[in-house]
């Protein structure tokens, strides 16, 4: 039988099958994955063969099929490995808030970087739009420009007046999407006011720290109608990079990729050699300073960059 991982907790995975029924699974046997070492073989999203146990009301996953794409983030628990947020993603979606609480431009970067490594289209979706005035929603309107610039979609969005619901909706059909942001950022909001037969739990934003509290414990897929599923994930604190090369890095942000031979050296990596044309555009404002910053920060985790 052949199926798909809707929500994984540990060792038992949720696996739905052809005609949507849904079992408990075990992984038999190790997976091993050639060359990368992950916290978990198998992520929501994977395809599977799986079989009946006769003796039991669970099944076996016999083998994980070829994936088309994941996307990882480095291991908080274990140094040197990864946790595999999902596999076989059409598009990932970044929740974003700027208050209440507020997503870094290091965060939002790292998870571009992440999604452009795998070659999964990312979208930045802006919620909270009722609680923006003033200086803050002219800075979220010159961020949105940037990265629209570089090629990414931005969404605006609020629950509490609809704004933007409707597209939000659009945006998701035909599609596996992944939802991410930090906690309290309203991903199960979003979802539960174009879902609200899904009924995924919320929880208010601390005003003590002005951080979400975590709803959601495990990644898990939702249907919301024929071809049209979501993953939602649990609020992510840290994006740590993992399974890419500092002297690939630059790769992955578009506007600098854009620039390849275009420096003296080919082998450039944009710190402070002679001829660089990155750095020239950032210093003529041409290219935005943030994302260079970030890209030295992310250097920086390499410990590469002094």
């Amino acid at each position: 039988m052949k199926g798909v991982i809707i929500k994984s907790t540990g060792s038992w995975y949720d696996v739905m099958d052809e005609n949507q029924n849904i079992y408990k699974g075990r992984l038999r046997g190790k997976h091993k994955i050639k060359g990368l070492k992950v916290n978990n073989p198998l992520a929501v999203g994977d395809r599977v063969d799986f079989e009946q146990e006769t003796s039991a009301e669970s099944v076996s996953i016999t083998d994980i099929l070829p994936r088309e794409n994941y996307i990882l983030r480095k291991s908080v628990h274990k140094k040197g490995h990864s946790h595999m947020i999902a596999a076989n993603i059409d598009q990932a979606i970044l929740i974003v808030t700027l208050s209440f609480p507020r997503t870094s431009l290091g965060f939002i970067d790292r998870f571009l970087v992440s999604a452009e490594a795998f070659r999964i289209p990312a979208v930045l979706v802006f919620n909270k739009q009722d609680i923006l005035e003033g200086e803050l929603k002219n800075y979220q309107t010159e961020l949105a420009q940037m990265y629209e610039s570089i090629g990414y979609k931005c969404l605006f969005t609020s629950t509490q007046t609809s704004e933007g619901i409707a597209t939000f909706d659009q945006f998701l059909d035909n599609k596996t999407s992944l939802l991410s942001g930090h906690s309290g950022v309203g991903k199960s909001t979003l979802v539960n006011t174009i879902a609200p037969h899904l009924s995924l739990k919320t929880s208010e934003v601390s005003t003590f720290a002005n951080k979400g509290k975590h709803t959601t414990t495990f990644a898990e897929m939702f249907r919301l109608r024929e071809n049209t599923y979501i993953i939602d994930t649990p609020g992510i604190k840290e994006m740590g990079l993992a399974e890419i090369g500092n002297e690939e890095l630059s790769h992955y942000f578009p506007e600098m990729r854009d620039l390849l031979g275009a420096c003296k050296f080919h082998n450039c990596r944009h710190i402070n050699e002679p001829g660089c044309a990155v750095r020239k555009q950032v210093e003529e404002g041409v290219l935005p300073a943030t994302r260079y910053d970030n890209y030295l920060s992310m250097l920086e985790d390499y410990d590469s960059y002094r």
